[in-house]
This record gives C-alpha cells, structure tokens and sequence, in this order.
C-alpha cells in the first residue's frame, strides 16, 4: 500500500462542508468518488480540517492508501476527469506512511473577506462576507492583538465542538483593508469548531463600534461563548494553507492572484 497526500481547492457554496453525510452533497463525497475512479478501487481520505458548509478552501490538504500504482500528476488529471467543476486536485504526492493530513500539520491558515461597501456585490456573493456599515479596520487590529498567543478559547468554540481541550496557540491574527476589502488572517497551530469564524465576528463587531477593542480580551478571559458575538457567516472563509514539516515536500501554495477568485478581490502579501 502506498500513501498519497492530495492537494485540493474547492467553492464550498454548494455543499453541506467537508465531512460526507448521507443524502447530502459533501467535499468528501465527492473527492472519495473521484479519486477512487482513478484507483479503480473504493479509497477514503482524511482531511486537514474539516471545514463547515459554505466554507471555501484553497489548499485542503487530505491522504489516502491504495495499492493502485498512479503517478502524481495522473491522481492530479485523473481525479479531476471526474471531479465537478467547484472541486479540483491541485497537486499529489506520495508520503511516507507516517505521515497524516490532521496530524501531521504544524499550523493552518484561514482567511475571512469581507466585502465593505454600501451596496451588495453581485460577483461576490457567495465568496465574500458583505457589511456595509463602515468597518474601522485600526480598531478591529487593536481588538485582535489581544487574542495572539497561547490561550482557553472556550468563548469562541461553538457548543457542538468535540474537542478535547479547548487551549490553541494562536501564532498571528491580522487584519488588512484594502480598498472595499477587509481581510482577516490568522495562524494556529489548530482551530476548535467555529473558532475562525467566532472570532471574526466579534471582530467585524469591534468594527462596527457595537464595542471596544478591550472587548476582544474580556470575552477570551471569560471563556464564555454567550459573552461574544454573533458568528461570522461561512462565506468570507478560506482555508488558506495547511502547513507541515519541510521533510514531508509538499508544496507549499505561493502568494499568486487571488482576484482569480473573484474581481477585484485584493493581493495580499502571502500570510507566510
């Protein structure tokens, strides 16, 4: 058996998130039956992170065992000959057994945009989180430093969360405006369920001027959800990079034109 790690990109607008459900339309489901075409055999993957209905991703990170002998880039075409047009295979890579998407990871990069203007954007619908009252990004950047670091994010984990300890090392948490656009990056070594999206809005709240930025350390302090803002929607979020030890080689996604994905979108410096 070999394992293979499988890089994908997908617009999660049309399916219930990552984790395959029955009677639903999945990421999972839909990458299992493509990659299995290829390997003429039923194969299971296992995910980076799984992300949540509507969420977006362009490097999901995911491996699976096969015995069926495919070179990188014929998984790559191959997966993608069957794969719909809102999914695709990026690259693929042989590992070696010990190696585990979840795992594995040593940190993953999420991406929230938000669309700031007075009126809707037609292009950006379902790919960007629309305010249109006037965000004050300095304030939003204030109220985040207060989160970066090792902490209990008991008040930004959502009630169904299964994880076991709530503690994660926040690495960094930016928040950039350019032009119509704020963008919210942040690094972790792992995110609790709605972790991102919790944050980002109680951030687009401090921007708002519905509270201060010293409201984003009273809320980590009381490790209550019911003290923080409503959740962020799940369009704005990207995962952006899932990112391992140099020793596995997998490749590692390049700062590259993001307006790709929709006009206009900004270039940002890659969050590293």
């Amino acid at each position: 058996m070999t394992r293979i790690a499988i890089g994908l990109e997908y617009d999660g607008s049309h399916y219930v998130g990552w984790q395959a459900q029955s009677g639903h339309a999945s990421v999972q489901g839909a990458a299992e039956a493509a990659v299995s075409r290829v390997a003429d055999e039923p194969v299971q993957l296992t995910c980076a992170g799984r992300t949540d209905a509507g969420v977006h991703a362009l490097c999901q990170v995911a491996h699976f065992d096969t015995a069926a002998l495919r070179s990188a880039r014929g998984w790559v075409l191959g997966a993608n000959t069957h794969l719909p047009g809102d999914v695709c295979a990026v690259w693929a890579r042989a590992v070696p057994e010990h190696f585990h998407a979840r795992y594995s990871a040593a940190a993953r990069t999420y991406r929230y945009y938000i669309c700031n203007r007075r009126t809707r954007s037609a292009l950006a619908a379902a790919r960007a989180t629309m305010i249109h009252h006037p965000l004050d990004e300095e304030c939003m950047r204030a109220g985040a430093a207060a989160l970066i670091g090792e902490h209990d994010f008991s008040a930004f984990r959502s009630a169904e969360c299964q994880a076991r300890s709530p503690i994660r090392r926040l690495e960094s948490l930016s928040v950039q405006r350019q032009a119509e656009w704020v963008v919210i990056t942040v690094t972790a070594n792992a995110f609790l369920h709605h972790m991102v999206r919790n944050i980002a809005g109680l951030l687009i709240a401090v921007g708002q001027g519905k509270c201060g930025p010293a409201r984003t350390g009273e809320v980590l302090e009381s490790r209550d959800r019911t003290q923080g803002a409503a959740t962020a929607p799940p369009e704005g979020l990207y995962l952006w990079q899932v990112h391992y030890p140099e020793a596995f080689g997998l490749p590692v996604r390049e700062s590259g034109p993001t307006s790709a994905m929709i006009p206009g979108l900004p270039e940002l410096m890659s969050p590293g």
